[in-house]
């Protein structure tokens, strides 16, 4: 039974990652019908941002004078806002031009799917093939609860997914720019004859989601520290398919798929041999797909005439 519980704790803090992508994934897909396939590499890049944001604060020693963990408590607000520029400016040069066009959003997905081999390989080009190591910013406890072991740092990540879909929760349903949001997923053609700004909401969509995707590559990168270009492309992947399983474009369902993606990888790998995880994983996806084809809190689409 611990043995049983200490996989959970494990599963709780991989699900977060896929949660906190997975997030991302379902905004976009929920406002604008569209699915950001690159949404991965935003996490890996994410990642890298709050490298060379940290490393600048830190070094050379003393420059500034910050503490370790005030140096985290600035790299978190800033990773945070650099990668929702990245997300921003891959609407503005990729996607909006082909949506302002009215491009069928065949189109928009390959171009998705481009804008993110260009990130992996620009940064391949520009950083090269080493791997990174991002400093350690806080100091790591173990909390002993009879077998179970537990680090500060998983607590931390557990916590910052929940706070996040939270949050998110009630911009969404809350906030005058969620009801935007929601308005745009409804009808968005419409919404300029209501003189709501169309591209202001897309904007932020896409600021929003990404700046949670580098929330999720910065408390990745300090869990496992080490960084390489293609690091957010399987991660993506499987973030994708837990969205779908939750019910894309629903946020309870991103939430949901993103920890029943982990719990059935950990435990797989855990009872069986590794090999096994993500055909057992997938296969268990693929049944619940094939039982709900929406996803689990995903409902039908509906056009009216």
């Amino acid at each position: 039974m611990e043995f049983f519980l200490q996989q959970c704790v494990n599963a709780l803090q991989w699900g977060s990652f896929y949660a906190l992508i997975a997030l991302g994934y379902t905004l976009v897909y929920g406002v604008l019908r569209l699915i950001n396939f690159a949404h991965g590499d935003v996490f890996m890049v994410g990642a890298y941002l709050a490298f060379f944001v940290s490393t600048g604060l830190l070094a050379p020693e003393g420059m500034f004078g910050f503490s370790r963990e005030m140096v985290l408590v600035l790299t978190i607000p800033l990773t945070m806002i650099l990668t929702s520029m990245v997300g921003v400016t891959l609407e503005r040069i990729a996607y909006r031009p082909l949506m302002r066009k009215g491009a069928h959003r065949l189109y928009v997905v390959i171009t998705a799917l481009m804008c993110g081999l260009v990130l992996e390989n620009g940064n391949l080009a520009l950083l090269g093939a080493s791997r990174r190591t991002l400093p350690e910013l806080i100091e790591k406890k173990v909390y002993n609860f009879g077998d179970i072991a537990v680090t500060n740092l998983k607590l931390w990540v557990i916590l910052a997914a929940v706070l996040v879909f939270f949050a998110l929760l009630f911009i969404v349903t809350k906030t005058r720019m969620g009801m935007a949001m929601r308005a745009v997923s409804w009808d968005r053609f419409a919404l300029p004859l209501m003189g709501i700004p169309l591209e202001q909401v897309i904007v932020f969509t896409f600021a929003l989601g990404s700046a949670i995707a580098g929330l999720g590559g910065l408390l990745f990168a300090m869990s496992y520290p080490v960084l390489e270009p293609y690091m957010g492309a399987m991660t993506g992947w499987k973030a994708f398919i837990a969205a779908v399983v939750g019910g894309i474009g629903d946020i309870r369902g991103a939430f949901l798929g993103g920890f029943l993606l982990a719990f059935v990888e950990v435990m797989v790998a855990a009872f069986l041999p590794s090999t096994f995880r993500d055909l057992f994983a997938f296969s268990i996806l693929l049944f619940i797909l094939w039982q709900r084809p929406t996803g689990i809190f995903g409902k039908p689409l509906t056009t009216k005439i």
